[in-house]
């Protein structure tokens, strides 16, 4: 199965801005592809593994992910869909992000990955240069159609929140021209961001670039609620704040329902073992055979 084919089955992929130019990627050459992580807190949440895993899986296909640790991006903060978030200092946000960065090298290692601070080169723009050279590149209609903005009209949303989108797409574009970057990957939350840097690369670099945006679902349960919560509160990859027991009775006990996703998209087990694994879910239901794989 060529990759782009394993990342639908797995369902691992929702939005794609070119299909026939993602496939090219994927299957036929090797590229670097990269994937951002706001350190908005001290660790990243079971939630985040889906993108993680996905690295892995694109990895194990020869291709090079470029892991981007948001140390500027957190000091604005990506607009939730209720309020404000509460902006952190640079110390901790710095702070943050190496701990981020920690938390994902077990996972990733040191070989054929990349790892970078949007804070190196965020902190190197001034206010006249960021509206100049990237603020000029987009009209308000443009910003304001965006589902992220939309969602907060009602309630309110500072300027600092409304100009995430454009630090986001400058990291695309930046990666894009130092790192050879060909292929940005989110959660479908990140969709806009994502085509904003698109947009960005095309104003720059011309339509005749081949960079590529690409999401996938947000991992929820069969009922539709948000993945990754216990009784107690979020699931945490750092052992400290969520005990490895609880994180393995979590997905011990999740439901039929639930676990031939879980399955496909926190595991690199091949589509031969997950289907041998989903039938002896269904007809041995008892065993939890499946639940327990994925523990």
């Amino acid at each position: 199965m060529k990759l782009y084919d394993d990342l639908i089955w797995r369902g691992l992929i929702k939005d794609v801005s070119n299909e026939e130019q993602a496939k090219k990627h994927l299957n036929d050459n090797q590229v670097k592809f990269y994937c951002g992580f706001d350190p908005t807190g001290q660790s990243l949440t079971v939630g985040h593994l889906v993108q993680i895993v996905r690295m892995l899986l694109l990895q194990k296909y020869g291709h090079t992910p470029i892991v981007l640790i948001g140390g500027a991006t957190g000091l604005i903060g990506d607009p939730r869909q209720t309020s404000e978030r509460k902006l952190l200092t640079l110390d901790e946000s710095l702070a943050n992000a190496e701990k981020i960065k920690k938390q994902i090298e077990k996972f990733l290692g040191h070989e054929k990955v990349v790892y970078v601070n949007n804070y190196d080169w965020i902190k190197n723009i001034d206010t006249i240069g960021f509206l100049r050279d990237y603020g000029k590149n987009f009209s308000i209609n443009y910003m304001l159609n965006k589902d992220t903005v939309q969602r907060r009209l009602d309630v309110g949303i500072s300027y600092t929140e409304f100009s995430y989108m454009i630090i986001q797409a400058i990291d695309f574009l930046e990666l894009y021209k130092t790192q050879d970057c060909k292929i940005q990957f989110g959660g479908s939350d990140q969709w806009g961001n994502i085509t904003t840097g698109l947009e960005l690369i095309r104003k720059v670099a011309g339509d005749k670039n081949d960079a590529v945006g690409l999401s996938s679902p947000l991992l929820l349960k069969a009922d539709g609620t948000k993945f990754g919560k216990s009784e107690s509160g979020a699931l945490w990859i750092d052992e400290n704040l969520t005990s490895p027991y609880e994180l393995y009775q979590y997905f011990v006990n999740a439901s039929d329902k639930d676990v031939s996703n879980y399955l496909r998209t926190l595991t690199l087990l091949s589509k031969d073992e997950i289907e041998a694994l989903e039938k002896e879910t269904i007809d041995n239901p008892h065993l939890r055979l499946g639940q327990k794989k994925v523990a």
